[in-house]
């Protein structure tokens, strides 16, 4: 990492057993945007991204349990919880307010923050998730979980498949010598941990089977929220994703051509100034916003 997006500050929180890693970059003096991880990510993740928002936001980064810096204890994780020890995390930074932005499993921690904790927020970003149950994401996660399960040869094998399926079709040409390195990365990261991956992906059983109890919380939601699908996501198609405006009412949409599951990865040049221009707007959604473009602030 450069000194240029170096932590200006970096902590811990001791959280109902678990120990949180979190990551500041920023004088204090701006609104704060947290990039929430995808299930396998950690804060490193973001440091390349980090020029696309600053040094107009300043930036909140952190670990979840089983991930990077925090711990990784072989214990029971529930998203609701995870998401609650964000809170601590803002408390211990001096962070009032953030614009979350949540990707696939972060996606649903995102969510679960603004059910929560909505008072907190400015904006919600959520990208590659569902909040409804569907068989064909049932079948992901138990096939995730057979590999996982399987030993240090088939969780090899696992990522093969996954690099795969998660990426649209340009990414994964324009990008094919790096996926090696990239899932090389993750092999080496998990290897001796893979139980973390399992207690991670084991918590969405509990999340998916609150969400027709809760379906009410999310419809509290008033956040200003946008849902970013990637046109070709397999993990998650982007019709199912889109059931999300159905159940947080001030929610915009926005599919993105050429990507697939991981979008601000795959297009970072389309991601990140929709991300901007909807944290700088603020607004209402709108009800029937056109692709690629949020149109003019109506707030």
């Amino acid at each position: 990492m450069s000194d240029a997006v170096q932590p200006s500050r970096t902590g811990r929180v001791a959280f109902e057993g678990h120990d949180l890693h979190w990551e500041y970059f920023g004088d204090g003096d701006r609104e704060v945007v947290s990039l929430f991880n995808g299930l396998a990510m950690h804060t490193p993740a973001w440091y390349g991204f980090l020029p696309r928002l600053r040094p107009d936001y300043d930036v909140l980064l952190w670990d979840y349990p089983g991930q990077g810096q925090s711990s990784a204890h072989d214990v029971p994780y529930f998203i609701d919880r995870i998401a609650a020890g964000l809170e601590a995390i803002l408390d211990a930074a001096a962070v009032d307010r953030i614009h979350a932005m949540g990707v696939s499993w972060g996606g649903f921690v995102a969510a679960e923050f603004a059910r929560q904790f909505q008072p907190r927020l400015h904006t919600l970003t959520l990208s590659g998730i569902l909040l409804t149950r569907e068989r064909l994401f049932d079948l992901y996660q138990d096939l995730s979980l057979r590999f996982y399960r399987g030993g240090t040869e088939q969780f090899e094998l696992y990522t093969r498949y996954m690099y795969e399926k998660i990426f649209g079709e340009a990414f994964a040409r324009s990008a094919w010598e790096k996926l090696e390195t990239m899932r090389s990365n993750f092999c080496d990261r998990y290897r001796g941990r893979i139980h973390a991956l399992i207690r991670l992906t084991e918590a969405q059983n509990p999340f998916f089977a609150s969400l027709d109890e809760l379906r009410a919380g999310y419809a509290a939601i008033e956040t200003p929220t946008l849902v970013v699908a990637g046109a070709e996501d397999r993990v998650i198609l982007p019709s199912v994703q889109k059931k999300i405006l159905e159940i947080i009412p001030n929610a915009r949409w926005e599919e993105i051509e050429g990507a697939g599951h991981v979008v601000y990865l795959e297009q970072p040049d389309r991601f990140f100034p929709l991300l901007r221009e909807f944290m700088a707007e603020k607004g209402p959604a709108r009800s029937a916003p056109e692709s690629g473009s949020l149109g003019a602030a109506t707030s």
